[in-house]
């Protein structure tokens, strides 16, 4: 079996302990799902602070079957019933730290573990200043919304766009997850930040688990949080982004 091997460039030296815990954590997941064969996951064969050494995958472009079983398998995933909200342990999205903990209301982690922890990290005072005003007004309608409309934690890839997802032949893959337990929608939602995953992998997604009627707009919501998160590490180009999220959280007050 080939070897990929990552090396860590992060600046933090348990970036790769993390994933190589959130590949496992999926790949285990997949398989008490059932759907292990549905949705691929690189097996681990060894990571320490320098390197992380896994499976290679052989990826090609995409297929409607590919991204069919991708979406079926996705949905029927979510369908596990996880114990709580977060993740016992800190992990990391990207490029930047991620802050979970143990959470009985998915409202009040997306509010503070997500939204909150990202609006401190931005540089900017004034723009950081605007956004936690609007962030104060808002949290407390925002966590009773969220929280009336997340049917149960479950557990999320955490970073599914595009480039984390590989296809090799008619074989979904999954890669460099950001894992934790939280509102299935929030997965969904990250597929189509980036252009989405087209019709195949919706389709697919909705016959296993039809996405809730608010699906619209807490799409804008949980996606603000990966638009601060870009903000945060690449700069201007995603402030409207950001922007426009807090314009919708300005009427939850």
């Amino acid at each position: 079996m080939a070897t990929y091997r990552k090396y860590n460039h992060s600046g933090y030296p348990n970036a790769l302990i993390r994933e190589a815990e959130g590949l496992a954590l999926l790949r285990s997941e997949l398989l008490n799902a059932g759907q292990a064969a549905m949705i691929r996951v690189p097996e681990v064969f060894h990571v320490d602070e320098s390197v992380l050494e896994m499976e290679a995958i052989a990826a090609g472009s995409s297929s409607d079957d590919a991204l069919a079983k991708l979406g079926e398998g996705l949905a029927t995933l979510h369908w596990v019933v996880q114990p709580f909200y977060g993740l016992e342990a800190d992990n990391y999205i990207g490029l930047s730290p991620q802050v979970n903990g143990r959470f009985r209301s998915w409202g009040h982690f997306f509010v503070n573990n997500r939204l909150g922890y990202q609006v401190a990290l931005i540089r900017n005072a004034g723009v950081r200043r605007d956004f936690q005003a609007i962030l104060d007004r808002s949290a407390t309608a925002l966590e009773s919304w969220l929280d009336a409309r997340c049917e149960q934690p479950s557990l999320l890839h955490g970073d599914l766009w595009g480039g984390n997802a590989l296809f090799e032949g008619h074989t979904p893959w999954l890669i460099d997850p950001a894992v934790y337990f939280g509102d299935r929608e929030a997965d969904v939602a990250m597929t189509e930040m980036f252009g989405g995953f087209g019709a195949a992998f919706y389709a697919a997604y909705d016959s296993v688990w039809l996405r809730s009627t608010d699906y619209p707009l807490k799409k804008e919501i949980y996606n603000l949080y990966h638009y601060l998160n870009h903000y945060n590490l690449f700069g201007g180009s995603y402030l409207d982004g950001c922007r426009r999220g807090f314009d919708l959280l300005t009427d939850m007050h």
